[in-house]
């Protein structure tokens, strides 16, 4: 009996919360649900900002495609409040890989691209990292502020 008195109790439990779930919004659905994104951004280099290859390459912007599909980047751009522009040649990113815009010069290869820039981009104080279709249209940002100590996890 008291079996049946549980079962029945989680059974009435289940018929309640049930209506609750589905009507939940769509807004506690999670942020990027397929196609691209940023995620973790580095925007303030470890150590003294300098002109320094290393320094300036200590900043970088992870684009992440959380796709199933491969993802064409050729004109996509990644721009900072100051209308910086980091505008990608032909790239393809796999379904569920991350590449990498580091600031500075170095050599394009899979899974890292390089700006080309010989002094930092992104402010250390306050900034916003945006990541534009080749149409003109925003398609992510991600903001930061000084509590952030150097880093964001924009996913």
């Amino acid at each position: 009996m008291r079996i049946r008195s549980a079962a029945t109790a989680v059974l009435a439990a289940t018929a309640l919360t049930a209506p609750l779930l589905a009507a939940a919004p769509a807004s506690a659905a999670p942020r990027h649900q397929g196609g691209l994104h940023l995620g973790f951004i580095q925007y303030d280099s470890p150590g003294r900002d300098t002109s320094a290859r290393a320094s300036v390459n200590g900043e970088w912007v992870n684009i992440h495609n959380s796709s199933g599909s491969p993802i064409q980047l050729k004109g996509y751009k990644l721009k900072d409040n100051t209308n910086y522009t980091y505008t990608f040649g032909s790239y393809k990113i796999g379904a569920g890989k991350t590449v990498k815009v580091r600031t500075g010069k170095g050599t394009n290869a899979s899974g890292v691209r390089y700006w080309g820039r010989g002094w930092h981009v992104w402010n250390n104080t306050t900034d916003k990292a945006r990541l534009i279709k080749p149409n003109g249209s925003q398609l992510d940002s991600c903001s930061w502020t000084t509590r952030d100590q150097g880093s964001k996890n924009c996913h």
